[in-house]
């Protein structure tokens, strides 16, 4: 999935994200073509939060021409100059992987990377004005923007646009990712009172997610069952709210003896340990609890036992623990990243668990474990899969069936929603329980006159 919806309205061209396909290599493969539109001719993009698949192609977007400008709330800011920068990192290092056989062979060609470390400090240029929540900002006469928290991950947002024509004002709202309720790190979803018209995901439209408390007992006991047995515990995890919640979580339950006093706990990810940085220098943003505990100076994602693997060295040294650790790490998919290098070391032994904690699109590695695979191929290898695998689908960023529903419910003066961004079973299913609304779900390219 890469969100990506082109407004076009008095004679100004707005994207609302410009996000990367991640899964399968054929998705992959489609973030190099030609976009639908000129690049040059776009005026605005308006961020809905730093995800990739929400903001992973703006660097490919002004290499391209794009010289407009880049809107977005102030964490969102300083978490897209992160997620860039090191998908850039890592797509450099993969073309060189797949050129050095051809170098060896002095053969010409090779894989070029979708955009280089430059390209993405280059397209940091183009950002502008910060939005905060709630407070319009002008983009042409008669014509506004305004950012609403999401809930998803920190500065998020939902936005609504709204134009002046006449005497008569047209509004078309754009939810982003739309955050699961009764989290421990954010304040829940705050859309507007009303909007015309509604482009509304639909990641988790057919199903209902667990309670966050039952989530956390099933995940206090995995970890504790695997630390027992003599194991380590490896958790994928998103760069992104993702590694921050659970290491609030962790933090909990080492603070209320709920975990072994003596596990010690890895955040195995540069990206990660950065953007808790960036999380404690927006405190504001967050729930009024741990915000609450930051100001007096206790730090809610700093567990005792923790240790932060920057270093590649640091990380490679993980690889020598055969137990009693729990280990953070990222792609969050198992797409990349240094989590596949203790899937290979841990995912062939019983002793061990490995805790998925969030989304798994079709063919990404997580979500063939998650499926029940006997092996997986990394590094080229078949390893088998022997560890305890859990589950646990409370610990979603992405509200669930029930939780979308009530957010659409609370927008009034919309009879029409567009269902995007999600596999087509969860978007039918939701299409069927938006009783008494006009439903579109979008093919991609597809145009509509509002």
């Amino acid at each position: 999935m890469g969100s990506c919806h082109l407004l076009e309205c008095l004679n100004r061209r707005i994207l609302i994200d410009c996000g990367m396909f991640q899964g399968s290599r054929e998705l992959a493969e489609e973030n190099g073509v030609a976009f639908d539109f000129e690049p040059a001719a776009i005026d605005y993009v308006l961020l809905t939060h730093a995800h990739l698949d929400h903001c992973g192609r703006l660097p490919l977007l002004a290499k391209r021409g794009f010289r407009g400008e880049v809107i977005a709330t102030p964490p969102t800011r300083e978490l897209v100059r992160l997620v860039l920068v090191d998908a850039a990192h890592l797509q450099e290092e993969e073309a060189r992987r797949h050129d050095y056989p051809g170098r060896r062979r002095d053969e010409g060609g090779g894989r070029a990377p979708l955009y280089t470390i430059l390209d993405a400090f280059n397209c940091l240029d183009r950002f502008g004005r910060a939005a905060e929540y709630e407070q319009p900002v002008a983009l042409a006469p008669g014509l506004r923007a305004t950012f609403f928290d999401a809930g998803h991950i920190l500065g998020s947002a939902s936005i609504r646009i709204e134009v002046n024509e006449g005497d008569r004002v047209r509004s078309v709202l754009f939810s982003g990712d739309i955050g699961n309720t009764g989290r421990p790190l954010l304040r829940p979803p705050a859309p507007p009172a009303r909007a015309d018209l509604v482009v509304m995901e639909s990641t988790y439209g057919d199903r209902l997610h667990r309670s966050f408390g039952a989530s956390i007992e099933e995940f206090y006991a995995a970890v504790c069952s695997a630390v027992a047995r003599g194991g380590n515990v490896v958790i994928p995890t998103f760069a992104l709210e993702r590694a921050q919640e659970i290491l609030y979580v962790l933090h909990q339950g080492v603070e209320r003896s709920r975990l072994p006093p003596a596990a010690q706990i890895f955040l195995d990810s540069p990206m990660a340990i950065s953007a808790t940085g960036i999380f404690e220098r927006h405190s504001e943003y967050l729930d009024p609890e741990a915000a609450r505990m930051f100001r007096q100076g206790d730090d809610p994602l700093h567990p005792a036992n923790l240790h932060f693997a920057r270093e590649a060295a640091d990380s490679i040294a993980l690889n020598r623990i055969t137990g009693g650790a729990i280990i953070m790490a990222g792609s969050g998919m198992c797409t990349g990243g240094r989590i596949r290098h203790h899937l290979r070391h841990n995912l062939w032994r019983k002793e061990s668990a490995v805790i998925f904690v969030g989304f798994a699109a079709a063919g990404t590695v997580a979500r063939q474990i998650i499926d029940g695979a006997e092996h997986v191929r990394l590094f080229g290898e078949e390893i088998p899969v022997r560890s305890t695998v859990h589950t646990i689908n409370g610990f979603s960023a992405h509200a669930d069936q029930r939780e979308l529903l009530a957010w659409r419910g609370g927008i009034g003066g919309c009879d029409t929603t567009f269902l995007v961004h999600s596999e087509e079973p969860a978007m039918r299913q939701l299409a069927e329980h938006l009783q008494g609304y006009r439903v579109e779900m979008p093919r991609l390219g597809e145009a509509f006159d509002l």
